[in-house]
């Protein structure tokens, strides 16, 4: 689910943002990877953390499906509430909270800024996810 309280004044690089959330909670990899420049970019969280110890990003298509097969790939599903955005240039950054269905009928919310760069095709050349593993653990619960 995705809903999206912010700005829905079409811009293109929020729009490729849009359709990058509806294919991550579609669970189609193949479709987000699409959404990529060749040369894109994914750092979530920015700086180093368990899906990037280094904290370099995940660069290329080949490094951002791993990405996927290590991060996004585990989780049972994803919300997405977005908050407000700010579109200018080629870039957009969305406030908001991603909720992660985690297996057991666990979920944790990730409250955080996502920067979006596209090229001038509308390709995401980068994606920079600004949130805090420690806060987003903290939120971690159990439903029923």
């Amino acid at each position: 689910m995705i809903d999206w309280q912010a700005s829905k004044v079409e811009h293109p690089a929020r729009m490729a943002s849009w359709r990058s959330m509806e294919a991550v909670v579609a669970g189609e990899k193949e479709k987000w990877l699409s959404l990529f420049a060749l040369d894109g970019c994914v750092e979530d969280p920015v700086g180093p953390s368990p899906f990037d110890p280094e904290g370099r990003g995940h660069h290329g298509h080949e490094a951002i499906g791993a990405f996927w097969d290590k991060a996004i790939a585990l989780a049972e599903g994803f919300d997405f509430t977005m908050r407000d955005s700010f579109a200018n240039g080629l870039e957009c950054a969305n406030v908001g909270t991603i909720t992660i269905h985690l297996p057991g009928n666990n979920l944790m919310d990730t409250d955080g800024v996502f920067v979006y760069r596209i090229d001038e095709d509308g390709l995401i050349k980068s994606v920079r996810a600004h949130w805090e593993m420690e806060r987003a653990m903290k939120t971690l619960r159990t439903t029923e």
